[in-house]
């Protein structure tokens, strides 16, 4: 008997944390397991936002916060926005949640009514699917591919555009293809949203920070929409601040207000001691952090590393990432190939056999709706990255 919603039952497994899973098991069993499937810098919190934590503590920071979070931690966040983004946000336009994720579903679960479209440029962030799938929404996914640098275009938007359209959600830097958008191509998107003014935008900017071009550009940048844009952000991926659970949302007050209301039903504030350090975090000019910079030019250093050896194994296509800290190679030359008894027809049994014969655990790309490419994650260090593109090769020329 099956006594489970409904609502449960047709929600899919997270698969990035399905194969984290997996290769814990493995390592478990004694395997020597490279995981390349998780999305988390290998680096520690900087020092000065973890002192700001131990003082809190100290100062008895230990009770419950308002709903939004600390007025000051909120006063910080619209001045980050204005300092690094040129966005004018008040503190009543910021709630902060128990990571971005939640600022994601906070954002959905207020906009998105039964039935109504949500247009995704794929590949996307896994949980954008399911999260969608929960509000009753019905996902419209526009195709990429390496060859277009896994960007869509203004004339696709325009073109998935119906009347039951709610909102535009995409992430920049990009979960899972590392793309970028730039300022020009941002501001294309804007022209379209413009024409459609029933159109909101929810923009991922959780990779802002680890961006290669120099400078981060939001789509909230264009006054004609900024009003329908709900920017989300957080601390885990610039600050190395995964396991301290804090995300935050800009938008309109009465969106905000919204969120506000849904997070008091569900979680109420996230924790207090991480919100005290996030006041430091966001004090922080990233221009000016010697932690931020160090981070970025290592994953520059691995994604050029990791690039260069891919390049040596036959028959992965790659594209030259601009942001976050992931590959995201199509690897279609391979279906049809077979290893004993074994054949592979899809990115899903291409990671399978990766995983099962050379212990190198990655994404599947149907994942992330791109089911002809695999998510390959260099937040490593540089020997497990080399060990890895060797395994990955000697399994791959055994393929036959």
């Amino acid at each position: 008997m099956n006594y489970l919603s409904d609502r449960i039952n047709l929600l899919a497994e997270s698969e990035t944390l399905a194969m984290t899973r997996r290769s814990r098991e493995l390592r478990a069993q004694g395997f020597d397991v490279i995981n390349l499937s998780i999305g988390e810098p290998d680096f520690d919190t900087p020092d000065h936002v973890k002192e700001a934590a131990k003082e809190a503590i100290d100062q008895n920071y230990s009770h419950y916060t308002p709903v939004p979070g600390y007025p000051e931690l909120r006063q910080a966040i619209a001045k980050k926005l204005k300092r690094d983004n040129g966005l004018d946000y008040t503190a009543e336009q910021i709630v902060v949640s128990t990571g971005a994720k939640q600022s994601l579903a906070n954002a959905i679960l207020c906009l998105v009514n039964p039935g109504e479209e949500v247009l995704i440029p794929a590949p996307y962030w896994v949980s954008y699917k399911e999260m969608i799938k929960l509000a009753g929404g019905k996902g419209v996914f526009i195709d990429s591919s390496v060859q277009t640098d896994f960007k869509v275009s203004p004339a696709q938007i325009e073109a998935a555009i119906t009347p039951e359209t709610k909102v535009f959600m995409f992430s920049s830097p990009c979960n899972p293809s590392g793309t970028v958008y730039t300022y020009d191509e941002l501001k294309a998107f804007a022209e379209v949203f413009a024409r459609h003014p029933q159109v909101f935008i929810i923009s991922d900017e959780i990779y802002e920070n680890i961006n290669f071009t120099g400078k981060h550009h939001s789509i909230a940048a264009f006054e004609e929409i900024f009003d329908r844009v709900i920017v989300i952000n957080g601390l885990s991926k610039g600050f190395a601040m995964t396991g301290w659970r804090l995300g935050y949302m800009a938008a309109n007050r009465e969106i905000a207000k919204a969120c506000d209301k849904l997070q008091g039903q569900i979680t109420s504030a996230t924790c207090s001691i991480t919100q005290r350090a996030a006041i430091v975090a966001m004090n922080t000019d990233p221009t000016e952090s010697d932690d931020i910079k160090l981070m970025v030019e290592a994953f520059k250093y691995r994604r050029d590393l990791a690039i260069s050896l891919l390049r040596e194994v036959p028959g992965i296509k790659l594209n030259l990432p601009d942001g976050a800290f992931y590959l995201f190679p199509e690897v279609t030359s391979y279906y049809g190939k077979k290893f004993g008894d074994r054949v592979i027809l899809s990115g899903s049994d291409l990671c399978d056999y990766l995983l099962d014969t050379a212990y190198i655990a990655l994404v599947p790309g149907a994942a992330f709706g791109s089911p002809d490419c695999i998510r390959f994650s260099y937040a490593t260090s540089e020997d497990n990255l080399r060990e890895a593109i060797r395994r990955i090769g000697e399994a791959l020329s055994k393929l036959k």
